[in-house]
């Protein structure tokens, strides 16, 4: 094998997963926008008997390397679940990562395909790392924006590497949208019909909104997921979380979550809607470069009230019979309210599909500007 010659082979150890995670910190080290994700983190997300989503799914990671130096990461994986839910047979891919060579890009594809192809599925789609639920997506649009907890940054080459180099075509696109937070009123910022729907879920349909309890976080979470589970349903790509991931969730959410940020609905003692807006460690996280030790946690305590002043809107859904009763616009105002005591300046929303017009509007109805897109592409197998 001549030196210029390039290796595509699967993880097969820890030295090797270590390369996996290793390559996004040096082929972005010096883009202001990349975000280092927390090394333990990933490893743990990444390790079969830890994350409960590979008792319903299996995966294979593969590395692109050239002269022994890991140039290019991909995943491939099924998920038993969404043919459950989404029918079909499908496949995905995801964590995709590569120096800007058509061949590297094109190798690493190539992998992911066969793999697919040798477990009968018919077609791919990607990026998702693993699920809808995770990070997924490729960033086509909104590349000086530094995105949010729990969205990946890409650098522009990226989309032509995927459509021009190796032919995937895009399946639907996702939004992210900026709101402007802060104290409003009627006929400022949010269109007057949000701020009466939200007057009316209270005080005319007696919906009671309330923070969730961090001393009960796993019940708490459980009780989102609920919600998640129900209104997301009819979601393009959307598959319900188990019980299992719920706790795996909660468990990684715990050092971010805010009281604050994580609300309820309930109507006559039964959950009816929830958000969960997470504050944005991203705005913190490249100080740490990954690791949380040895003084990393220590920076995180001291720095995120101090430093933070957006939130990523992370979920915020209604269970669909409840979905008159304007409980998403009050939630919508509920979050204004608590912006001024925490010095939160924006909110972020979570991706939103391109084809939901009902959420685009309302975002529109909000003041709200898209300030990032997000593509998931296609391909037959």
């Amino acid at each position: 094998m001549s030196s210029s010659e390039i290796a595509i082979r699967p993880v097969r150890n820890r030295r090797d997963l270590d390369a996996f995670l290793k390559v996004p910190f040096w082929l972005h080290q010096n883009e202001p926008h990349w975000v280092p994700p927390l090394f333990f983190e990933r490893r743990e997300f990444l390790n079969r008997r830890k994350n409960p989503w590979f008792r319903h799914a299996d995966a294979e990671l593969f590395l692109a390397e050239r002269d022994g130096r890991a140039v290019g990461r991909i995943s491939a994986q099924i998920d038993y679940r969404w043919d459950e839910y989404q029918g079909g047979n499908d496949g995905m891919f995801g964590f995709f990562e590569s120096v800007d060579d058509p061949a590297v890009a094109q190798g690493l594809v190539d992998a992911a395909r066969e793999w697919l192809r040798g477990h009968g599925r018919e077609r791919m789609l990607g990026p998702m790392d693993f699920t809808t639920n995770d990070e997924c997506g490729l960033l086509v649009d909104g590349f000086d924006e530094t995105p949010v907890v729990l969205m990946n940054w890409h650098p522009p080459y990226y989309r032509e590497l995927l459509e021009s180099g190796v032919g995937l075509e895009k399946e639907i696109d996702t939004q992210m949208w900026r709101l402007r937070m802060g104290e409003l009123h009627e006929g400022d910022e949010f269109h007057p019909f949000i701020m009466q729907a939200a007057r009316d879920c209270e005080h005319k349909h007696q919906v009671k909104l309330r923070n969730m309890k961090r001393s009960n976080l796993a019940a708490e979470v459980a009780r989102f997921m609920d919600v998640y589970n129900s209104a997301w349903s009819s979601n393009w790509g959307f598959v319900p979380v188990t019980d299992e991931e719920i706790k795996f969730y909660a468990k990684n959410l715990k050092p971010v979550l805010d009281e604050d940020w994580a609300m309820i609905a309930e109507l006559d003692g039964e959950v009816v809607g929830a958000a969960l807006s997470l504050p944005d460690i991203n705005q913190f996280l490249p100080k740490l470069g990954g690791r949380l030790l040895p003084l990393g946690w220590l920076r995180f305590l001291v720095g995120r009230k101090r430093e933070i002043d957006r939130v990523r809107v992370f979920a915020l859904g209604v269970k669909p019979e409840y979905q008159h009763l304007g409980v998403a616009a009050a939630l919508y105002v509920r979050h204004t309210e608590m912006c001024s005591p925490d010095g939160i300046m924006t909110g972020i929303t979570g991706w939103i599909l391109e084809s939901n017009e009902p959420m685009n509007r309302a975002m529109e109805g909000m003041g709200g500007t898209v300030i990032q897109r997000y593509r998931i592409y296609s391909t037959a197998l």
